[in-house]
């Protein structure tokens, strides 16, 4: 289990930061936990749309490439996610309350595009993908954020 915080691996806060805290983690993979909360942005009542898996899915891996940052002594990086493939869910919402655990493990990655396969589990939930994302190399990262030398 990590003894760091998850806001200090994601750029999100308040209702926008998904995740409760991360699991376990190793230099391909990242497991993380949550649950669904009844003040998110994306509520209908007492259910969120489980094309929201995405999002969760997206903020794991941005949560595994902050800790290899924090692990690196580096900034935490600017990272976007590109695209999701073969999103497959068992179930059209999740409902608030629901406990789930997020895992995400890269399976490519070269020159700063990576691909990792994600898992959403819950008491009757079973969701995956496939998430494409893009991570710039630190000198376009700095140019992002407008740091200058």
């Amino acid at each position: 289990m990590s003894d760091r915080k998850v806001e200090e691996m994601l750029p999100h806060s308040g209702v926008m930061l998904l995740l409760d805290r991360v699991v376990e983690y190793d230099q391909e993979s990242l497991i993380a936990e949550t649950m669904v909360r009844n003040d998110g942005l994306f509520n209908s009542g007492d259910t969120v749309p489980a094309w929201l898996g995405i999002e969760y899915m997206a903020q794991t891996v941005a949560a595994h490439g902050g800790m290899m940052c924090l692990l690196a002594g580096k900034p935490i990086q600017l990272g976007f996610l590109l695209g999701t493939r073969r999103y497959a869910s068992n179930i059209a919402y999740f409902k608030v309350g629901d406990r789930l655990t997020i895992t995400v493990k890269r399976f490519m990655e070269d020159q700063g595009l990576a691909v990792f396969n994600c898992q959403i589990m819950g008491e009757g939930i079973d969701i995956s993908a496939k998430v494409n994302v893009y991570q710039p190399d630190e000198a376009i990262n700095r140019v992002v954020a407008g740091v200058r030398d």
